[in-house]
């Protein structure tokens, strides 16, 4: 008996100054969180991989424990055996408690034999979910829980569990243990392992791997009374979860880089077809280069829409989706401004594609030189790397007035629009003296942006001017109202801000929240169908509100055009891109 206490106290030794060494898992320092208190219950971790070498784990004897163990072994198997199918059939016996209704009401609540956390449903339980809420799905009781069977993924989840503790077990065998435990520990973490592989819920589990979480289940029954200690198995579930929690947030930030990187890049198929179309327009003649029906630009009795883009390919989309969209096509004039770089490749391909009976105008932001003397100088010396900030085309839309003297009214897009309805509807908009039709990113209570998340109400001039809890609105797709403009003389409003916003750090970079100072008081709320946001960074937009949308905005880095793109809503988008186009197919583009 002394050499078997000495043996143990020495075997108990060895594993403190294992658990010492748990800190150097993965090759990396763990650091556990402080002031953090376990419970026995928060024992199952929902990490999803410990990521250890089991064969790291083999060196030296199992010790006179394991010996004890393989004594027993037989009976060890067959009362592990007894008691986890006894304890199965105790969860299977009260694992259902059907509500009196609809079968879709259904809730599952496990026995407390089966599972101490849980308690049953009582019947006093029951009448209360009939008498108030019947129609829920999703019962709450002492913070559980119950979860309708058709949706569980319980199963996937304790299995997963299983492997995170047969792992902790191992990490606790003597160095270089080859025993019987430490090989059944091994082989039940492989099989649990392929019988989960990708399954995210219980119906996608085999009849097998149930099998085989039964007989993980009772080697795990094994191992625990081989090793007791319950502070060691919390002190290493609390240190792997902190590691894979670091793990993550490293992932989650690289992954972010990395989108809004994908975001700043021109793709290469885009590249290619600008580059051919580039070279089709100058091998040209310049009496070639010219678009038909100019004579209709200035027409104040038609409908007239705006976009400001080097895209393009979007452009094409924002201008084939509003012409086929139009009831009078023949009345829509699209007036295009771009750069001198892109004009050639706009150009050519609108020579190509006509757009029917409609009208088009292709001009270059280099050739309005009152920009670039007049009111550029304060944007030029905007410090930031993001192109969409200190961009002149992304700025252009205060200049509205004096790129289109002789308009009255006039829709801006971005040209990450797609327009599913005809908007000729919008010229008998009231505009109540306003300047600004716009819709509003704070309806039905679920505010999208507020003024001060994007300008310093610290500063006292913001503060006495501006009301931070003001409903804020959205660019992309807005109707102006240019005598109104002209007449309140908003450029040099905008002008001032911008001068202010470089001095004084008001806001951050960009033009949404210049605009919302520029046109505060002068907007004018938009009924929500006319546009709809979101497309390009919430996957969780209704498809019912897509589908009645007049148009639909990409805004956000996942553009249709990327292939970071949402995919569940990049159909709307490829619906206006011609993909048959031999320079698209040439340029390997496709939907």
């Amino acid at each position: 008996m002394k050499a078997w206490s000495g043996s143990a106290e020495k075997h108990r030794a060895d594993a403190a100054s294992r658990l010492n060494a748990i800190e150097q898992e993965l090759g990396e320092e763990l650091k556990e969180p402080r002031h953090v208190v376990y419970e026995d219950q928060d024992l199952v971790s929902v990490v999803n991989n410990s990521n250890e070498n089991d064969d790291s784990q083999e060196s030296g004897n199992a010790g006179d424990a394991t010996k004890i163990l393989e004594r027993n072994e037989n009976n060890d198997d067959r009362k592990g055996s007894q008691q986890y199918h006894q304890s199965k059939m105790s969860s299977m016996d009260g694992e259902k408690v059907w509500l009196e209704g609809d079968s879709n009401q259904s809730t599952v609540v496990h026995d407390r034999e089966a599972r101490p956390q849980y308690r049953r449903i009582t019947n006093e339980d029951i009448k209360e979910i009939k008498e108030g809420n019947y129609h829920q799905t999703t019962v709450r009781h002492e913070n559980v829980h119950f979860r309708s069977r058709k949706v569980t993924d319980e199963r996937v989840t304790e299995m997963k569990d299983q492997v995170i503790r047969a792992k902790v077990y191992l990490n606790f065998a003597p160095p270089g243990s080859n025993s019987h435990i430490v090989r059944e520990l091994r082989q039940r973490i492989r099989e649990v392992e392929r019988a989960v592989d990708q399954a995210t819920k219980d119906s996608n589990l085999s009849r097998s791997s149930l099998q085989k979480m039964k007989y993980m289940e009772a080697t795990l029954s094994k191992a625990s009374r081989i090793y007791p200690d319950c502070s060691a198995m919390v002190t290493k579930l609390h240190s792997m979860t902190h590691n894979t929690e670091e793990l993550l947030r490293l992932q989650r930030n690289q992954a972010t880089y990395l989108v809004r990187l994908a975001a700043r890049t021109t793709p290469k198929g885009l590249h290619c077809l600008s580059m051919r179309l580039t070279a089709e327009y100058f091998a040209m003649q310049p009496g070639e280069r010219k678009l038909p029906i100019q004579q209709k630009l200035q027409d104040t009795e038609l409908y007239h829409f705006a976009v400001f883009s080097d895209n393009v390919l979007a452009c094409a989309v924002v201008v084939n989706s509003t012409i086929s969209t139009a009831m009078e096509s023949e009345k829509i004039v699209f007036h295009v401004v771009t750069d001198s770089l892109n004009l050639p490749a706009i150009s050519k391909w609108f020579l190509l594609n006509p757009p029917g009976k409609a009208t088009i105008q292709i001009q270059s932001i280099d050739n309005f030189e009152w920009l670039s003397t007049k009111y550029n100088m304060t944007l030029k010396r905007q410090n930031s790397s993001d192109p969409r900030y200190t961009s002149e085309l992304n700025h252009l839309r205060f200049y509205l007035p004096d790129i289109f003297p002789a308009l009255d009214k006039i829709v801006l897009f971005d040209h990450d629009v797609v327009v599913q309805r005809d908007l000729t509807a919008l010229w008998s908009v009231d505009m109540k003296g306003k300047v600004n039709g716009a819709v509003e990113t704070c309806h039905d209570s679920k505010t999208i942006m507020r003024m001060d998340m994007l300008i310093n109400f610290s500063d006292p001039l913001v503060e006495k001017r501006f009301d931070a809890n003001a409903c804020t609105w959205a660019f992309g797709m807005n109707l102006f109202d240019l005598r109104e403009w002209r007449r309140q003389n908003l450029t040099t409003v905008y002008h001032k801000y911008l001068q202010l916003a470089y001095e004084m750090q008001l806001l951050k970079a960009g033009s949404l929240p210049l605009g919302w100072l520029t046109f505060y008081n002068q907007t004018v709320a938009l009924d929500w169908q006319w546009h709809v946001l979101g497309l390009g960074y919430d996957s969780d937009v209704a498809r019912g509100d897509v589908e009645q949308a007049a148009v639909i905005h990409y805004d956000g880095v996942m553009k249709p055009w990327l292939d970071i793109a949402i995919a569940r809503y990049k159909g709307y988008w490829s619906l206006h891109v011609p993909y048959d186009h031999p320079y698209l197919q040439q340029c390997n583009i496709h939907g």
